[in-house]
This record gives structure tokens, C-alpha cells and sequence, in this order.
């Protein structure tokens, strides 16, 4: 068979419409296109992001997740597919005891298959107060699925490690009392953590964290990456193996639904046994990583692989260090700081396109930074800047003197903070993945009142494409979170206890 003809060049929406209803495409390269498609829709001059009429307000957290908004605690869910927001499902209201802690969604993979076919659909995890595990269908809030976890321990953390296609149920962190300490009783258990396979739902085990194994000063677990990171009070994080711990201290193999000997041939999941604790650690496992950081703060990622912290001193306060995860080096240019005086720190993080990059985020400057390294080469690697976004600002500075009507002369004491709300100011970076756009919000009060807009801009060369004005005032002392998701901007406040969210949805531009 010959190979199809790929024309170079631009070709027009109408044409690669017709190529996909004539089936001449792969499924991967249909999305592809078709989010060609959608991104230049989006960039068009005659398209714009349309408020939907009625913000919804709750008095308890907003939840937004792949094109879903959840109300009442998880409880009513409304889909973004629409042109306005519509009524998904609403479950029937909780005790106390049921209500949910914490929820996790979860989509499976296109190139499996697997046993149920619920599996395929997205569903939803929540956990319970009363320690059950529901998987429910995020279409209807059908019930999947269920399994108890334990009378013995609390869970209350839900976390993903999604590379690895597992999640884990964190326990509440055991508190030695005064009366114990008194009385010389030793609390050695810190936490505990339940490890579930998705695709479909499956225990791996549950482990316990213990001093005696770790040692003292335990502060937190998680479950990343495919390794436990664990840190401590005195600063420090460290990094084991999950896999070679699994390894090494499992002592039954369990199947949920099925007997196991660790309950005396009792159902793994059912009330009131739960999951037994099958993984034993008795030796410390042995240290794959370990660093000293500012808030017990380390990220991981880039390539060759590097890690981002700050170092716990007095005089790295607000510098970002960027070393070599092979041997600690520090990195060519790997100290980055803004030099920044502002209420809200900078943030750091590696860019979430798996491109190895890394965004540095103040309030009047975004840089978007490369690792230019070899990865057998005995050369520090370097690190350089891709390019970058800047405020427009008037740079002419603010006299420090002001004369009053009286002709006194009074000295400001504080100098004007970089993110002063009433200058343009970066507050936020939103990655979309499948559009490979850049979505950067901006605040600026100076007609007195806040305002935000949001800067799209194309993520391979920082080339700003267009911009999308927020109706909704913009407070700065009240917690925001924004999400763009392919034609949909959310955009959720706090106000006190109440919670408000603005849906944004791309229409036809009105003339």
C-alpha cells in the first residue's frame, strides 16, 4: 500500500473536517487536528470567551476537573461540554459520617482492555469519613464500586501518582498526647498509607510509617513518581524506592473481594476488617535521594534529571537552586532569584508539557528557562532562558518624598511593592496541553477597582496571541483558582466563606 500524501504547509479547517469524515486519519492524528482546529478558532478575532450569564455561588469549596464542576461537596456535578453549564447528577445528601473527605477523578488509558466495561468510563474516588472508598461513575454518580479500608486507622488523603497508575489513601498523622509522653509511651506510628492500581481498581497494599523504621521527626508522606518521599522536621526530604520496598516487605499478595490469611480467611474490603496492613518495613529502605530545603520544598524533573530547591539558610532566603539530581552539582546559572519584594513569594516549577523546562513566575516578569546539559558528559549543565513575558509597567520610579499642601516634606517608609494591586501584576500560569497555550493571568487596579484579563500565549515561543478580559472584579485578598480547558475558562473566589464561580465559554464575537 502506498503511503497517504502529507501535504506541507497550512492546510484550512474545511479541509482537514472533510479528511477526518472521510476516515483517511488515525484516531491519535484526528485529535491532533482536531485541536488544530479548535486553537485557531480560538485565536480568531471573530471568536471571544462569552461570560455564561449566572456565576454560581456555594457555601462550601468549587471543584473543577476535566470539564466538570462539583458543588456540595461532590455531591451535584454540572458538565462544561455545553454552551452553559448543565446539571450532571446530584447524589442523594450525606450523614456526616458518609460524607466525602476528599475525591480523585480518574480517566483510563485508550489502549487497554479491561475487564469491566465501567472500566473505560471516568469515574470518580471518594473517600469517606467513615473510612469507605467509592468509585462512582462521573457521568450519573452511578455506585461502581466500594471497598472499606480500615476500622483501625483514619484515612483522609487522597493523592495520584499517576505515571505509575496508582493513587494512595493517606491516614490522619498520629499525635503523641502529653499524657502519653508522661506516662513514657512511645508513639512509633506515624501514618499510614494505602496504595491502589487503577485500571481497573485493585490493592496493592497497605504500609505503615513508622519511627523506628524511618526515624524521628517524620512530618509527611507521599507517594510520587514511583518513589515515597518522606519529610522531616529537621528540613531534610528523603527518597525510597516504592517498588523495591514492595518488594522486599510484602508479605501477601491481596485481592479485594478475595479471603486473605492476615484476617483470618476474612473478605479484603469488607466492614468492619478492611485491608490488613501487608506490607511489613522492618529495615529502613535504602536512601535513593536526600536533601536539605526550605519547607521541606523539592521538585524533581528536566532533562538530564535536576531537582529545584532552597536551601535552609538565612541567606538563600528567595533563590531557587537548580542542581543536578546524578551528583548535586549546581547547575551553570542555577541560582534564579527575582530579586523580588512582594507579599506573594515567586514560584518555580518544571513545566508541565514533559519538555524538561522550567517556569519561573514573579509578579512582573515570567521566564521560561532550558537545561542544556549531556547526560554522561562530566560538565555542569547550564541553564538558559527560552524566552520570557513582561508587565507593561511605568517604569518612571515612585518618589520616595512627598510635599504636602503645607509645603511639609514627608518620607515614605515602605517602598511600593512589586505586587502592588494597583500595577499590572502576574498572579497565575495555566498550562492547556492539548492546545499547547500558555494562559497567564493578570490583575491591575488602577482605576481603583481590581481587574484581570488573561494573556494567551503560544507555548513553544512566548508570542503573545491574545487576550481575554475577566468581568468579574478581581479581589486580592480573597483566594482565586483558574482553569482553561480547550473553549471553557473557570474562574473560582473565595470570599470569606463563600465560594462564587464564573464560567467562560467561546462563542461568536458579537459585533
Amino acid at each position: 500500500m502506498m503511503a497517504l500524501y502529507q501535504k506541507k504547509g497550512t492546510v484550512n479547517a474545511t479541509e482537514l473536517l472533510s479528511r477526518r469524515s472521510r476516515g483517511i486519519r488515525d484516531v491519535g492524528t484526528i485529535i491532533r487536528l482536531n485541536m488544530k482546529v479548535l486553537r485557531a478558532l480560538l485565536l480568531q478575532d471573530s471568536r471571544d470567551f462569552i461570560k455564561v450569564k449566572q456565576s454560581k455561588t456555594s457555601k462550601s469549596t468549587i471543584m473543577y476537573e476535566n470539564g466538570k464542576i462539583y458543588f456540595e461537596n461532590y455531591q451535584k456535578c454540572y458538565s462544561c461540554v455545553h454552551s452553559e453549564p448543565q446539571v450532571l447528577y446530584k447524589l442523594p445528601k450525606r450523614s456526616k459520617l458518609e460524607k466525602f473527605e476528599d475525591a480523585l477523578l480518574c480517566q483510563s488509558p485508550l489502549d487497554k482492555t479491561l475487564p469491566s466495561p465501567s472500566d473505560h468510563k471516568p469515574s470518580l474516588i471518594a473517600l469517606t469519613a467513615n473510612n469507605w472508598l467509592y468509585r462512582l461513575s462521573a457521568e450519573t454518580g452511578e455506585e461502581l464500586q466500594r471497598v472499606y479500608l480500615s476500622s483501625n486507622h483514619k484515612f483522609r488523603y487522597l493523592g495520584w501518582d499517576v505515571p505509575q497508575e496508582m493513587f494512595y489513601v493517606k491516614s490522619v498523622q498520629n499525635k503523641e498526647t502529653s499524657l502519653a509522653r508522661q506516662a513514657g509511651i512511645t508513639q512509633n506510628t506515624v501514618m499510614h498509607l494505602a496504595i491502589f492500581q487503577v485500571f481497573p481498581l485493585e490493592i496493592v497494599g497497605i504500609l505503615e510509617i513508622n519511627k523506628k523504621v524511618f526515624g524521628n521527626g517524620v512530618t509527611d508522606v507521599v507517594l510520587s513518581q514511583g518513589v515515597l518521599v518522606v519529610s522531616y522536621s529537621n528540613k531534610s526530604v528523603k527518597l525510597y524506592s516504592f517498588e523495591h520496598t514492595v518488594q522486599r516487605n510484602m508479605t501477601e499478595k491481596l485481592t479485594l473481594g478475595k479471603s486473605s490469611s492476615l484476617l483470618g480467611g476474612k473478605t479484603v474490603g469488607d466492614v468492619p476488617f478492611g485491608i490488613p496492613v501487608n506490607i511489613q518495613i522492618t529495615d529502613c529502605p535504602q536512601v535513593l535521594f536526600e536533601a536539605s530545603c526550605t519547607n521541606n520544598s523539592i521538585q524533581i524533573g528536566g532533562y538530564p534529571w535536576h531537582y529545584i530547591y532552597t536551601p535552609p539558610h538565612k541567606n538563600d532566603k528567595g533563590t531557587h537552586h537548580i542542581c543536578s539530581v546524578k551528583d548535586s552539582t549546581l547547575a551553570t546559572n542555577g541560582i534564579q532569584n527575582m530579586n523580588c519584594c512582594s507579599l506573594e513569594s515567586d514560584g518555580i516549577f518544571f513545566h508541565p508539557d514533559d519538555s524538561g523546562r522550567i517556569i519561573h513566575v514573579g509578579p512582573t516578569i515570567i521566564n521560561v528557562l532550558k537545561i542544556l546539559g549531556e547526560l554522561n558528559s562530566g560538565l555542569p549543565s547550564k541553564i538558559v532562558k527560552d524566552f520570557f513575558m513582561a508587565t507593561h509597567r511605568n517604569n518612571t520610579p515612585t518618589s520616595q518624598v512627598t510635599v504636602t499642601s503645607s509645603g511639609r516634606t514627608v518620607k515614605r517608609r515602605l517602598q511600593q511593592l512589586d505586587d502592588d494591586p494597583d500595577q499590572e501584576t502576574f498572579r497565575m500560569v495555566e498550562y492547556e496541553d492539548e492546545l499547547d497555550l500558555l494562559a497567564v493571568v493578570v490583575t491591575n487596579g488602577e482605576e481603583g477597582e481590581g481587574r484581570a484579563h488573561i494573556r494567551l500565549h503560544d507555548n513553544q515561543s512566548g508570542q503573545l496571541l491574545r487576550t481575554v478580559d475577566l468581568i468579574e472584579p478581581w479581589d486580592e485578598t480573597f483566594r482565586h483558582e483558574l482553569f482553561f480547558d480547550k473553549d471553557t475558562i473557570v474562574h473560582i473566589e473565595q470570599k470569606s466563606t463563600n465560594f462564587c464561580c464564573h464560567v467562560y465559554k467561546l462563542r461568536a464575537a458579537s459585533n
